[in-house]
């Protein structure tokens, strides 16, 4: 476990970043008192970090989560037309107001 000075943290920010990434905490320490730890991401922790605030927000309840169908995820229909069809009828559509 290594220490270090906030003034010291200040200006070798990305070296102590790149040390409690490899596994190492660092404390953090003004004036000889210990006031943040540096530590690595948890295992459990999600890699990204869109999932990461997610997360956060599902825990405090800002946000639900989605319930899926006991099946999973639901199936898309298969494509039956294609897009010139599709435009055509919009067009036809239109045509009619």
């Amino acid at each position: 476990m290594r220490t270090v000075g906030l003034k010291v943290l200040k200006n070798k920010l990305s070296e102590y970043v790149r040390i409690a990434s490899q596994g190492e905490p660092v404390l953090i320490s003004d004036h000889d008192h210990v006031v943040a730890e540096l530590l690595p991401p948890s295992s459990s922790r999600a890699r990204e970090v869109a999932d990461v605030l997610l997360a956060d927000l599902v825990r405090k309840g800002i946000v639900s989560p989605a319930i899926l169908p006991p099946s999973g995820r639901p199936k898309v229909p298969p494509r039956d037309s294609t897009l010139a069809e599709v435009l055509n009828e919009l067009d036809a559509d239109r045509a009619d107001k």
